[in-house]
């Protein structure tokens, strides 16, 4: 145990180490690709996010990529959905299968649904502006991610990705200096680019009354142009730890279908404060599990509450979850997700 603990903390510092490095790379608070930051999973988010530590199914991908390395069946899958403020809504599906003793491999990906928009540009007209038709800004990330878990107590994982976004076309002057010049000429300028990234991460499960921890990082990536700024992908680091305190309370044969999982994490974004997210999840008779959780250092968002069935069909493990976020003047996040193991 003394040596799995070393690979962890080894780790761990590789880990920080790497976030030193990126975190150097540019200045605070420039930061592109925003939609990577969007929480995936009803699970999770329906205890305010709590995924670094907690989540050993394929959603694990979106949090922390060494929570795979945990799947105990051949296949297990997740098609989560979430309807998000403001019409802006998004589709992650993910797959992962398990590679007998040596690991586990996973495909996932994202998909924005911005909606429509109406585009405009200026004009020497009453109105001071012409209508140039709609427009859909597009989104996505594809990734490929591994994990093995070394021991009964420590796992590691990387996930690659691909990130793209099409923001749409804008209109440029080539020739002439305002709307009033009769020379005026017009251009378009498309802004759409893809460019890949990766998480990394670690846990350790000490086999005592749940109590496991996990960190990871993620969007990492290389600096990114647009016109004549540069920045970098949503960087954050991740750590979380969780405990099951009624196992103290409970014989074995009780704690074996009841559970009730407690979890701190803190995230440490490059473009934001630091916030600390709470979460707690009762599960009874392994069927029926119950989620709350709460997040600081946000100015719309901080609690979420969820529930989650998983049942046993044919020998394979079929879940639902859901989960509601309360987002302020913004309304309301409802997060859904349908996963399956065999």
């Amino acid at each position: 145990m003394k040596r799995e603990i070393s690979h962890f903390a080894l780790a761990v510092a590789v880990l920080l180490s790497t976030a030193e490095i990126s975190l150097a790379q540019s200045e605070q608070a420039q930061v592109g690709f925003r939609f990577l930051e969007n929480p995936v999973s009803a699970e999770a988010m329906g205890k305010a996010g709590s995924g670094v530590a907690t989540m050993m199914n394929s959603d694990a991908i979106y949090w922390n990529p060494a929570g795979i390395g945990w799947i105990q069946k051949s296949l297990d899958l997740n098609i989560n959905y979430t309807a998000g403020i403001a019409d802006i809504n998004y589709l992650a599906p993910v797959v992962a299968v398990k590679l007998g003793t040596f690991g586990v491999l996973a495909f996932d990906g994202i998909i924005m649904d911005y909606g429509t928009f109406y585009g405009t540009r200026r004009s020497d007209n009453s109105q001071g502006y012409v209508e140039t038709g709609t427009f859909s800004p597009q989104a996505f990330a594809l990734g490929v991610g591994f994990s093995q878990k070394v021991s009964d107590h420590f796992s590691y994982g990387v996930h690659l990705k691909y990130a793209y976004q099409n923001l749409g076309s804008a209109y440029v002057s080539t020739a002439g200096t305002d709307v009033t010049d009769p020379n005026l000429q017009m251009g378009t300028i498309n802004y759409s680019h893809g460019e890949p990234a990766f998480d990394v991460g670690a846990q350790y499960d000490f086999l005592f009354h749940g109590i496991r921890f996990g960190a990871s990082l993620q969007n990492v990536s290389r600096q990114i142009m647009y016109e004549q700024q540069q920045f970098l992908m949503p960087f954050a680091v991740n750590f979380g730890l969780t405990v099951d305190p009624l196992s103290f309370l409970m014989t074995d044969r009780e704690s074996s279908t009841n559970s009730f999982i407690l979890s701190v994490e803190s995230t440490h974004p490059r473009d934001f404060r630091e916030s600390v997210h709470f979460g707690a999840e009762y599960t009874f008779a392994k069927i029926l599990a119950l989620r709350a959780g709460y997040m600081t250092g946000l100015d719309e968002r901080g609690l979420t509450a969820g529930l989650g069935v998983s049942q046993n069909v044919a020998g394979s493990n079929v879940r639902l979850n859901y989960a509601y976020e309360p987002f302020g003047v913004f309304g309301a996040v409802h997060y859904i997700s349908i996963g399956a193991s065999y």
